[in-house]
């Protein structure tokens, strides 16, 4: 199968299927209340919780109506989130009030993944969930983590939901299976569990959000750990085991946070070359943003998250020792790839989880039915697209190379 190069990522070229969408985008007013009151007509619920999460979403919003390229189609897009996190918000609070023996759940030795965007963690977080005996947040579960009224029955109507809506989405751009799938059944990234809290980075890979990138790098992350760990309480009391597998790259600069939320935790961390990192990340942001924005600004686009990515690994370096030794390993990707199951039994083993015969042959099967590159392999070109100096990149990286034994991947244009 030839390399997919996406050649028109400046300047797209749009389908009449991505045309109609955008001109059928409806007009949004990004306000608390208006986000609010959508959640309490789609639910018929009003109890929020605690109101501390206001001044966040105030700050979302805020931050959407100053990214004046978002078009239509994105700024309706993240609004829709908002509801979403919101519609979550009241179903986990009005779920903890019936029933609050949730509080007993147990969250023990969760296996939690963290590591750069792009650098295997979905992948790794989707093969040590293939054993029955860890709970786990498949994407169905993470877009509508609590079930309506009527979502209950044999047949979960939250999975089909989601089965058509990204569904759709991959129609409209075919290519992004190539770099991202969001099958419904694939694990999805846990701090969609801060969602509803208003938290973490979730806006940056859909916008340009300056004031709450600000808001959320000053602020302490252990509040909205905790909240996350509430609706993996909830989760689990709706649905066993107990023991979770989760990921998501932002564990990597809030890693105080996550051993004080979860003292017991088993961190496995992956390292990737931030330089492969960056080109795979920016060109799927790129490529989505052809329907979310009306302008492409490839430079700032690749600038913002350079900077993203230094102080995410900055931090990670100043915090590594906040999980200890004994519950953490360091997974070099190209070691990872080499020998992926040499990899899961090193996991294992610090879990100190039994391999038995079932888990084995369901990580078979799922390593068997997902090899890497299996929609085809998209080709990048950092200096040429983005503008970027892929030396200078690495100079300002080189307190990550020092720390991390990574190996480095060579860019068109690059010689190593």
């Amino acid at each position: 199968m030839p390399d997919i190069r996406i050649d028109d990522l400046a300047e797209p070229r749009l389908t009449e299927r991505q045309r109609a969408a955008i001109d059928a985008a409806p007009p949004v007013t990004m306000t608390v209340e208006a986000v609010l009151g959508a959640a309490r007509a789609a639910t018929g619920l009003s109890d929020f919780g605690a109101g501390d999460f206001r001044e966040r979403l105030a700050i979302w919003l805020a931050s959407y109506d100053e990214d004046r390229d978002l078009g239509a189609l994105g700024r309706a897009t993240l609004f829709g989130e908002c509801v979403r996190y919101a519609v979550a918000r009241l179903r986990i609070e009005d779920l903890w009030r019936r029933h609050p023996e949730i509080a007993a759940v147990a969250i023990d030795r969760p296996i939690m993944v963290a590591g750069l965007p792009r650098s295997g963690t979905t992948h790794l977080v989707n093969i040590l969930a293939a054993d029955p005996r860890l709970r786990s947040t498949p994407l169905w579960e993470t877009m509508e983590p609590i079930p309506g009224p009527d979502d209950i029955g044999d047949r979960d109507q939250r999975r089909a939901r989601t089965a058509a809506m990204w569904g759709g989405f991959e129609e409209m751009l075919p290519l992004m299976p190539a770099m991202h799938e969001m099958a419904p059944d694939h694990v999805h990234e846990d701090i969609e569990l801060q969602g509803p809290d208003f938290s973490s980075y979730l806006p940056e890979w859909l916008s340009r959000p300056a004031r709450w990138r600000d808001h959320y790098l000053a602020s302490d992350q252990t509040p909205h750990y905790a909240y996350a760990r509430r609706v993996m309480q909830a989760l689990s009391w709706l649905k066993g085991p107990a023991r979770w597998v989760v990921k998501s790259p932002p564990h990597m600069e809030n890693l105080p946070a996550l051993a004080a939320v979860h003292p017991t935790a088993i961190v496995p961390v992956t390292h990737r070359d931030p330089v492969a990192v960056l080109q795979s990340a920016i060109t799927m942001i790129a490529y989505g943003d052809r329907i979310r924005r009306v302008r492409q600004d490839l430079p700032a686009l690749a600038a913002w998250w350079i900077d993203r990515i230094e102080v995410l690994l900055r931090r990670c370096v100043r915090d590594r020792d906040a999980v200890p030794a004994a519950r953490s390993i360091d997974i070099l990707f190209h070691d990872y790839m080499a020998d992926q199951k040499a990899t899961v039994a090193k996991v294992y083993a610090l879990a100190e989880l039994e391999m038995t015969p079932e888990a084995e042959a369901r990580i078979d099967h799922f390593l068997a039915a997902n090899p890497r590159n299996k929609h085809g392999r998209v080709a990048y070109d950092l200096a040429g697209d983005f503008g970027v100096d892929v030396g200078a990149v690495r100079e300002r990286f080189a307190f990550y190379y020092d720390r991390f034994p990574v190996r480095k991947e060579a860019v068109p244009g690059e010689r190593l």
